[in-house]
């Protein structure tokens, strides 16, 4: 189990994706607009009434900056993982992670339940899969599980010359405030970890892809189980 967290989350694998000093500028100018932007459209789109029609065209255009942001700012890579000795595409490694860390949060859900703050934090955030269609929330989770994962992991991590596992988590939890939701900042800064430090070992964003997508599926059939 040690080995293998260690081939998932922490040794490099050997890659050259530098970017030309024009290259690195023109991700950080594009990654911090979009930073600003997504941010924006974010907390309006967390904040439309559940139920309201506006909250898909919402979060889709979320989606959409983020992904923008991320094509724009330069090469995105799939990155690799050594498995018995040879390098391939990280799928099962992130899917188990993602499982583990949707397990933690869910504990951790179990044993705050009496707390009433973190009770209405999780309806507030619940309200609008209560209130929609089932498949159109699970696709709005999926699109934007991807959109982030592109975006923060690809191009703000890719424009980061120093500590960009700790920076990209950063800027992905920051732009969470905008929620309003502690809850739902502090769940982003424990994902953003996580899917860090893959992306420093793999190298690219395959590896993240999957474990934001099964961390947030998980979390929503899971936690309606625990606060519904």
């Amino acid at each position: 189990m040690r080995a293998w967290l260690r081939r998932s989350l922490w040794e490099k694998v050997a890659r050259d994706q530098r970017d030309t000093p024009r290259g690195l500028l023109r991700r950080q100018v594009v990654a911090g607009a979009t930073i600003l932007v997504g941010a924006l459209v974010l907390g309006v789109s967390l904040r439309i009434e559940p139920g309201s029609a506006w909250f898909y065209p919402a979060t889709l255009l979320l989606a959409g900056v983020w992904t923008g942001g991320a094509l724009l700012s330069g090469p995105l890579h799939l990155g690799r993982i050594a498995v018995r000795d040879r390098l391939r595409r990280p799928v099962l490694a992130p899917f188990v992670l993602g499982l583990g860390l949707a397990a933690i949060f869910l504990v951790g859900g179990l044993v705050l339940r009496p707390v009433s703050l973190v009770a209405d934090q999780v309806t507030d955030v619940l309200d609008h899969a209560a209130q929609g269609a089932m498949p159109a929330i699970v696709a709005v989770t999926v699109v934007n599980g991807i959109a982030e994962e592109l975006f923060f992991r690809g191009a703000v991590y890719a424009a980061l010359p120093r500590r960009p596992v700790l920076v990209s988590s950063a800027a992905y939890t920051v732009t969470t405030i905008a929620t309003g939701n502690l809850l739902l900042t502090l769940a982003a800064a424990g994902l953003g970890v996580v899917v860090g430090l893959e992306r420093r070992a793999s190298g690219g964003i395959l590896g993240p892809v999957i474990t934001h997508l099964t961390w947030s599926l998980a979390m929503l059939f899971g936690l309606p189980l625990l606060f519904g």
